[in-house]
């Protein structure tokens, strides 16, 4: 074989080795590739096919996902049983009356949820986030504020309470997420933000609940009795009805705030019912107070027979025109200072009903000191 042939195999041997290693250098891609994302366009295959960069999870999206994960193992499935018995064996069974959602509030097993939830049982059951199912007790309800407590005997290891926040100082258009099992289907979770604060609603028991949280998170029929988070996970309402003529959601949904779940729920824990001592007032949502520019606690209403009413406390009052004469705002308890409805709320767990405290008030731009016998809110 002459030189030159043998020098011709030898460029075409060099030269399919790399077209070769080309050909499945283009064609050829591993699950441990990362392709920047801003590149990405420019990355195409031999026939000039682009290729898709490795997914990313955005870092918003990994904050909703390690919130979900922390918080679903808190939030619980709630069945309510009736007993009906045969017209003709008068055998007595078990028939299902209803389900909703709740979320463990303590390593004793209290769950919390709504009162219409429960309201129409006489056997619970409660499925945890491990899916582990517990017989439960009706310890205590709250028809006025739609909340209730069940007890369950789980060991503590099993249960995670949920961290609680505030709602005193929430604002329109803060993100928030809903963790409930709408329509029977556990663990859902639905975000938004806050639309609306202050609202006023009948609840599904036909309960007036004022000051509570309006959201666009999707409540469904099943949410009821679950947590409104914010984006932290912390606890700032219980989800408890929607506005919908067809009875899903329609982008309006509310929530009871969690300043309410505060001192309500302990007191279902330890007696089944709600005894505070109360001034015998409904105050302006705090979010107004701030707008008006004022620091303290507003009387909206009084309540008739109590103890604000015979010591001649002034609500806000609104005249047919639209104008508003501010009511009493309270700045302070005894030697306590308060700035808003939660100080006031807080303040007041000092005392029993009966007592009587000091109230500093501001009318009509004057300060001046009132005493008030404190009533029972029970």
């Amino acid at each position: 074989m002459k030189l030159t042939q043998i020098l011709g195999l030898i460029v075409v041997f060099f030269m399919g080795l790399i077209f070769g290693s080309n050909y499945f250098s283009n064609e050829t891609y591993t699950d441990s590739q990362v392709v920047d994302e801003e590149d990405s366009s420019s990355v195409t295959d031999s026939n000039n096919r682009n290729i898709a960069p490795v997914k990313v999870v955005s870092s918003i999206e990994e904050l909703t996902i390690n919130l979900f994960e922390n918080a679903a193992p808190s939030v619980a499935y709630i069945t309510t049983k009736g007993v009906k018995r045969d017209y003709w064996s008068r055998t007595a069974y078990e028939v299902e009356s209803g389900s909703g959602s709740g979320f463990v509030w303590d390593t004793q097993g209290h769950i919390v949820t709504n009162y219409h939830v429960v309201k129409e049982g006489e056997i619970y059951e409660v499925t945890l986030g491990d899916q582990s199912v517990w017989d439960a007790k009706l310890i205590g309800y709250e028809p006025r504020k739609d909340l209730a407590v069940l007890k369950i005997n789980a060991p503590s290891d099993q249960l995670k309470p949920i961290p609680v926040g505030s709602s005193f100082d929430l604002k329109v258009g803060q993100s928030v997420y809903a963790i409930g099992n709408p329509f029977g289907l556990d663990q859902t979770l639905t975000t938004g933000v806050i639309s609306a604060l202050g609202r006023e609603i009948e609840s599904l028991a036909r309960i007036p609940i004022r000051d509570v949280i309006q959201t666009d998170a999707a409540i469904n029929p099943g949410n009821s009795g679950g947590p409104l988070l914010d984006s932290s996970g912390r606890l700032v309402g219980v989800n408890t009805a929607i506005y919908s003529p067809s009875g899903a959601s329609a982008g309006i949904g509310f929530s009871i705030p969690v300043d309410i779940v505060n001192w309500v729920v302990p007191d279902l824990v330890e007696y089944g019912e709600v005894r505070r001592p109360v001034l015998g007032i409904e105050l302006v949502h705090g979010q107004y107070v701030q707008r008006w520019e004022m620091e303290g606690a507003m009387i909206l209403s009084v309540s008739p027979k109590s103890g604000a009413e015979a010591a001649g406390l002034i609500p806000l009052q609104q005249s047919n025109t639209g104008k508003i004469t501010y009511g009493d705002l309270i700045v302070g308890v005894q030697d306590r200072e308060v700035k808003d409805n939660n100080d006031l709320i807080l303040a007041l767990e000092n005392y029993e009903p009966g007592d009587t405290v000091s109230l500093k008030l501001i009318r009509a731009k004057e300060e001046l000191v009132q005493d008030v016998v404190l009533g029972s809110s029970f």
